[in-house]
């Protein structure tokens, strides 16, 4: 990240955890850039699972998925933590307080390609909201309940619905929901739209479901279907130009664009069109 974008740009770098990070961590980190860092503690009120969440009915559904054979964070109440913490928290935290744009940066991920442009200003100058690099279908077993709440939230709050809205890409006849997302691991937004009514008040009504610790609902379909009602279709970015890697899903760039790029990637190993990708899915929309 640093050496294919970060090093020619210097933007601030934000990291954060639910315990406070070593002065050895601290030391490495800021050996590996130039850029400002910043090092912040999450409050517990933010990322540990709330007093009111039933936790017996929460270890039943952890045991369901496991029975299920369900992959990702079954058993973890940590995992869970993370994702309603990106669901509905990182963008309060007072170190990105002062910050409208952010480049989400997950362990584990590699980038395969130079960026020589900004894409801060590529988003702000186009009027875009949201950018991803991989889409793909979530795990039925962990989001049971999660349509109904969304469809439910609607009837309730339809002036929330953007005009121009993207609900082809969640839904193929209109009622039932697809499984697609934009994979959350990698995102460069706007915090503004999460930090608008409409996002807030949506977020607020899922947590009170208690979908991300009875079942295991992500930030991933959680931010996409927000996206896809509240925001212009054309508001949402595919960057099909940054290489990008986590675990066994890969975006690699093609053609003159992988050259131009330098991209250290194999072209052949991508997932864009592969059985699970939504990529042609939101593609088809525009």
């Amino acid at each position: 990240m640093e050496g294919k974008f970060n090093r020619k740009f210097k933007y601030p770098w934000v990291l954060l955890n639910e315990v406070p990070f070593t002065d050895e961590f601290k030391r490495r980190v800021r050996v590996l850039t130039d850029a400002p860092v910043s090092f912040g503690v999450i409050p517990r009120e933010h990322w540990f699972q709330p007093d009111w969440i039933d936790e017996t009915l929460a270890l039943e559904g952890r045991k369901s998925l496991v029975m299920q054979n369900t992959i990702y964070g079954v058993c973890s109440i940590s995992y869970r933590n993370m994702c309603r913490f990106n669901s509905g928290f990182f963008f309060r935290h007072e170190l990105l307080q002062p910050y409208k744009w952010y480049w989400r940066v997950e362990p584990d991920v590699r980038y395969f390609c130079d960026l020589n442009y900004d894409p801060f200003l590529y988003m702000e100058d186009n009027n875009k909201l949201y950018g991803f690099t991989i889409s793909m279908t979530e795990l039925e077993p962990t989001i049971p309940t999660l349509w109904s709440s969304v469809k439910e939230f609607i009837a309730e709050n339809p002036q929330y619905l953007h005009r121009d809205n993207s609900m082809d890409f969640l839904s193929d006849d209109g009622d039932t929901y697809n499984l697609c997302h934009f994979w959350s691991n990698f995102e460069i937004g706007d915090m503004d739209f999460w930090r608008s009514e409409a996002y807030m008040k949506f977020f607020e009504f899922l947590d009170e479901k208690g979908g991300f610790y009875y079942e295991r609902w992500g930030d991933a379909p959680i931010h996409s279907i927000a996206l896809s009602l509240f925001a212009g279709g054309d508001q949402i970015h595919f960057f099909k130009d940054i290489g990008y890697r986590h675990g066994r899903f890969q975006h690699c760039p093609q053609g003159k664009t992988w050259r131009e790029g330098h991209c250290s990637c194999d072209p052949d190993d991508v997932f864009d069109f592969t059985p699970g990708s939504c990529l042609s899915h939101f593609l088809g929309m525009k």
